[in-house]
């Protein structure tokens, strides 16, 4: 971070505006990331001490405060923790998600339907701004493909496990015997990269 401010106020920084607004969002990112695991310490401490005086003043009300305080923030340290693994090269970036329907008509239609509502979900937890770019309707139900952008830090580290072919068996709600239906759809996960990418 320090490297990049210092990149900053040299001279003829500004001469490229694509490379300067490039580094801008990377010290962005990585200030936002040192300010995050430094409210993490700062947290872990005023429990600490919180704790130390609750002990001592035997206040098992606020002893039981500081137990939730406390399994919050491990959630919180293990969530970024595991996010520390996320090293490859467009990792930190936003992502693009396609779905599309297999075999297995107005059933897989509706599973390509089901797999988007669930990435939107997904997205609106963590925080991350979606738009659908393109989308291609079934003929009686759910859709035959459909195109998203995740917009995020971290969204294609986050989503690109997610690629491949996913299978749904169930009881189909279109067969009227009620059989045991099994169908697919093909989810490819894409970083969103600079257009001066070479």
């Amino acid at each position: 971070l320090a490297e990049l401010e210092g990149l900053t106020s040299a001279p003829g920084f500004w001469d490229d505006q694509r490379a300067a607004q490039k580094v801008l969002r990377e010290a962005d990112g990585l200030r936002s990331e040192v300010d995050l695991w430094r409210d993490i310490e700062a947290r872990a401490t005023s429990l600490e001490e919180l704790y130390d005086l609750a002990t001592e003043a035997g206040d098992g009300e606020m002893l039981d405060e500081i137990e939730r305080d406390t399994a919050a923030l491990r959630a919180t340290y293990e969530l970024e923790r595991t996010a520390l693994l996320f090293s490859g090269e467009y990792d930190n970036g936003s992502a693009l998600i396609s779905i599309s329907a297999g075999a297995g008509g107005t059933e897989a239609t509706d599973w390509a339907e089901m797999l988007l509502r669930m990435y939107l979900r997904w997205a609106e937890r963590h925080r991350f701004k979606t738009e659908i770019v393109d989308q291609t309707e079934g003929e009686q139900t759910g859709l035959k493909s459909v195109t998203v952008a995740v917009d995020g830090r971290r969204a294609y580290g986050w989503l690109c496990a997610e690629r491949g072919v996913h299978r749904l068996v169930r009881i189909s709600p279109y067969d009227s015997q009620k059989r045991r239906q099994t169908t697919f759809a093909l989810v490819e996960v894409l970083p969103e990269v600079e257009d001066d990418v070479a």
